[in-house]
């Protein structure tokens, strides 16, 4: 009888322990996950950042997450990730615009106001037999490129025949940032409009030129990374010339050399648009205790040092102790097309509403 009543206690205070750890408070000093989705352009040097606040902050864990600037709104907007996001971080500060536009909740999208980590912008990237048939001149041309694309066949355009058919490549303007500046850069000039109005887009001149591109493009890449892996690796024989961001071209162009015996050009689009991937922390199931944390995973990122590392891997700095000029790392000191101080125009980005009517003309658009 005592044996039964000591195993029954003993039952019973195992019971209470376990009741206590799940309903007590948990530590101060426990590790906490952070989950940050990321457009793939930030991946590099996220990564490279990430070790590093590891070390300095061993109580943050940084999952991170790689999604199209889009595609990262849509999944958080319909819930359809697997795993719950902390932190934002799309390629344009205005892909924040178009997820508060589509939220229906009482509170705000997010705590506090995105913060902006960097800066690139859209260029073009082609190897440099085809960039010198395309663009004699040395610079870029949305006439020759449209010229190009019409005929189809390098044969018929003055490349060599040998090269086979003309194809420009970009990401996908439905799903990736870097695709839907690509098609308001194209519709603007095409247009003759330095800034697009949603009745611009509603006309056969519009429509016509979307499925110009649309007719040169065999499969877009759904993230502006993944087209610069894939044109590394298959070379000039799979893709003849594709619009990119500049710290994507910058860092990838070593590898070109490596993987094609020879590095690919980069031309500054002129006007071009000028992205900033924005950190943004959510509200949707995320407490004031988790924001904080995020919050100082963001403000490291913003430091000056931080900000270096960007430099690294091609990005321009936002902070404005950061200049480019006194710290550019031997990326940016390579024959590669690109310069320092840019004298390409820097277009403001076109409204959510005119962003939104461009990716559903792309979808009703035929090649």
């Amino acid at each position: 009888m005592v044996k039964s009543q000591r195993s029954l206690y003993i039952s019973l205070a195992i019971i209470a322990a376990a009741l206590g750890l799940t309903f007590y408070p948990l530590p101060d000093d426990q590790v906490q996950t952070l989950v940050v989705v990321s457009g793939s352009e930030l991946e590099p040097p996220l990564k490279k950042l990430i070790e590093t606040f590891h070390q300095q902050q061993s109580k943050i864990r940084i999952d991170l997450k790689v999604q199209g600037s889009l595609d990262m709104v849509n999944r958080f907007i319909d819930d359809r990730n697997d795993f719950q996001p902390t932190v934002l971080i799309p390629a344009n500060q205005d892909t924040l615009k178009r997820l508060e536009q589509r939220w229906t909740e009482s509170e705000p999208a997010f705590y506090g106001e995105p913060q902006p980590l960097a800066k690139t912008r859209l260029v073009a990237i082609t190897w440099p037999e085809r960039g010198k048939a395309l663009f004699p001149d040395g610079k870029f041309s949305w006439n020759r490129l449209e010229t190009a694309m019409k005929a189809q066949q390098w044969g018929s355009f003055g490349g060599s025949a040998n090269w086979g058919s003309f194809d420009f490549v970009m990401t996908d303007p439905t799903r990736s940032n870097s695709g839907q500046m690509t098609l308001s850069l194209w519709l603007s000039h095409k247009l003759q409009k330095s800034s697009l109005q949603v009745a611009d887009l509603n006309n056969p001149t519009a429509q016509s030129a979307v499925s110009t591109l649309k007719q040169s493009i065999y499969q877009p890449a759904r993230s502006s990374d993944i087209l610069m892996q894939e044109f590394v690796a298959r070379g000039a024989n799979d893709a003849d010339i594709i619009t990119n961001y500049e710290s994507v071209a910058l860092n990838r162009w070593e590898q070109s050399k490596v993987s094609q015996g020879q590095p690919y050009q980069i031309y500054e689009i002129n006007p071009t648009v000028e992205n900033k991937p924005t950190a943004a922390i959510i509200r949707r199931q995320v407490n004031e205790k988790t924001a904080q944390k995020a919050r100082d995973f963001i403000e490291y990122l913003s430091k000056p040092n931080q900000q270096k590392v960007f430099i690294q891997y091609g990005f321009r700095p936002v902070h404005p102790d950061v200049k480019l000029e006194e710290n550019a790392t031997a990326l940016w000191q390579q024959n590669t097309g690109i310069s320092l101080k840019p004298k390409a125009q820097i277009m403001d980005s076109p409204s959510v509403d005119v962003l939104k009517e461009v990716g559903r003309l792309w979808e009703r658009s035929q090649p």
